[in-house]
């Protein structure tokens, strides 16, 4: 019994980590417009993208955050989609997205956990920079609200997802 115990927990150990450091605060007012996706880790869904990603953020009367994503594919076409977001806390800096129909959004699955983990300075009383990503470690963006972001930020952000256990092996620019 103690070696199958010893065994397990060194298999799963190692796939265990620590959830990432999130912002202590979030102003959504701050966070609400257009995002340009500067860079990424791979994702399925995000397959068809190869330009032009971008998302927009507005707040509903009920609290809740639609978000608009959209992106030009291979052929040139433009192609999005429309989602909904809520913060799970009053630190606004995780909240909880699904992409379901409306009939299905009350259900316990289909929805995505989407953390800020770092913001840049505020112009004009919005954030200008920021990257978010999952607690698991599977997703992460860099995003802007201009098209491009300097080198510095983008270092700094990388840093950031380094320390918090995210694998950049496959994070790529997004052509914008």
């Amino acid at each position: 019994m103690k070696k199958y115990l010893l065994v397990t927990t060194l298999a799963f150990g190692s796939i265990v980590h620590a959830a990432p450091t999130t912002v202590p605060q979030v102003d959504l007012n701050s966070y609400l417009g257009t995002w340009y996706e500067i860079g990424r880790l791979p994702m399925s869904f995000q397959n068809k993208c190869a330009s032009d990603v971008k998302a927009t953020y507005t707040l509903k009367s009920n609290g809740k955050i639609t978000i608009k994503n959209e992106c030009k594919t291979q052929s040139g076409k433009m192609t999005g989609a429309t989602g909904e977001a809520y913060a799970i806390d009053q630190t606004n800096s995780k909240l909880k997205v699904s992409f379901l129909p409306s009939i299905l959004k009350k259900l316990p699955f289909g929805q995505a956990d989407y953390w800020v983990l770092a913001l840049g300075e505020k112009q004009n009383g919005k954030y200008q920079s920021a990257l978010v990503g999952t607690p698991n470690n599977k997703y992460l963006w860099i995003l802007s609200r201009d098209k491009t972001l300097d080198s510095t930020t983008y270092d700094r952000y990388l840093g950031i997802a380094k320390q918090n256990g995210y694998d950049l092996t496959n994070f790529t620019k997004t052509a914008q």
